[in-house]
């Protein structure tokens, strides 16, 4: 079969990859669509640097995960949704012709592997890829693949708007209308939150967080986002998601924040950073850090999407086969051009 895979820094395409073969509990699927996601392109480029952080971190289970060799093929694409071709020996699962999505885990004989990026388990940059049964979810009421395969990152932004703890009728601030930050607008909008005001300096990202909820998209070269919020607040108590993930930003947003603001990170900045830990406890900030989704999210964002309570066709803005996956890559290096771009193989 057919896969794209990451060797060397460069996206490559590879015609002969053996097709894989469903174990115990597990199920081969046609991949239908896959999100490019902006972690992969970070992967890309900053691979070894992530890696390497990886490894310095305590505190972390260990689940028997084997190292990444960037020297091998590194096939990526955690989010997607696929149809059942093949279900493993005594294993329960969706019939064949079943349109699913999952949580990009792979349970093995060997241990738990992520659907992220390995040497070994295919992802979803690939004609067919395996999934485990568990944790299957069938797409409902007709769902296109193609909006079926954001559920796995509209279900980072309910995560984060679920652990900031927002009640109906608080104000919010967005920095950063990534798809990360998008995903946290329409939560935000679900939840009811009373003012939502997203910033960033894309225009077409902008329209795109006033499509998906916002209530007023801001470009911080015209109007700074705290003055924008006080402006547009009226007075509300406040949480701001920081999703621009790049150093200088959190104590920027320290520095600026009202009294009592709760600060929810969701953007992952990758390098070093200063912050001035008087801001915060001058003002009494709290400040918090969110990662992924848990699968009790990620079937409810599923289902929001598929009866219409959140649309996410504003975000989808391009398609590619297997063989354009590169120039995707390269393409969403431009905010005002793309925002997630589908790998249909």
């Amino acid at each position: 079969m057919r896969a794209a895979a990451l060797h060397g820094g460069e996206i490559l395409v590879r015609d002969d990859v053996d097709d894989p073969r469903p174990a115990l509990g597990q199920v081969l699927v046609d991949v239908k669509a896959c999100g490019i996601c902006g972690s992969d392109l970070h992967f890309a480029q900053h691979g070894a640097e992530m890696l390497a952080l990886t490894d310095r971190m305590e505190g972390m289970p260990d689940l028997g995960i084997p190292d990444v060799d960037l020297g091998r093929d590194v096939f990526m694409g955690h989010e997607f949704a696929a149809e059942v071709v093949e279900v493993g020996p005594d294993t329960v699962a969706p019939a064949p012709g079943t349109l699913v999505t999952s949580v990009p885990i792979l349970l093995t004989s060997a241990g738990v592997r992520p659907i992220v990026y390995s040497n070994d388990v295919m992802g979803g940059y690939a004609e067919r890829m395996l999934l485990s049964a568990p944790f299957l979810l069938e797409v409902p009421n007709g769902l296109d693949a193609r909006h079926a395969a954001l559920t796995e990152p509209m279900a980072v932004g309910l995560h984060a708007v679920n652990r900031s703890g927002i009640a109906a009728g608080e104000g919010a601030l967005v920095l950063g209308c990534g798809p990360v930050g998008l995903a946290v607008v329409a939560a935000l909008r679900a939840a009811g939150a009373g003012r939502v005001v997203a910033t960033d300096y894309s225009e077409a990202r902008r329209g795109i967080a006033l499509a998906m909820g916002a209530h007023e998209a801001v470009d911080p070269r015209d109007e700074e986002a705290f003055a924008a919020w006080r402006r547009s607040g009226g007075g509300r108590a406040l949480v701001v998601f920081e999703a621009i993930g790049v150093p200088g930003v959190l104590d920027d947003i320290l520095r600026r924040a009202p009294m009592r603001t709760r600060v929810v990170v969701v953007g992952v900045c990758m390098q070093p950073d200063t912050v001035h830990p008087f801001f915060g406890i001058t003002k009494e900030l709290s400040v918090q850090f969110c990662f992924g989704y848990d699968p009790t999210e990620f079937a409810e964002m599923l289902r929001r999407i598929a009866d219409g309570e959140t649309d996410v066709t504003p975000m989808v803005t391009g398609e590619v086969d297997l063989d354009g996956v590169a120039g995707a890559f390269a393409a969403l290096a431009d905010p005002d051009e793309h925002c997630k771009i589908l790998v249909v193989p």
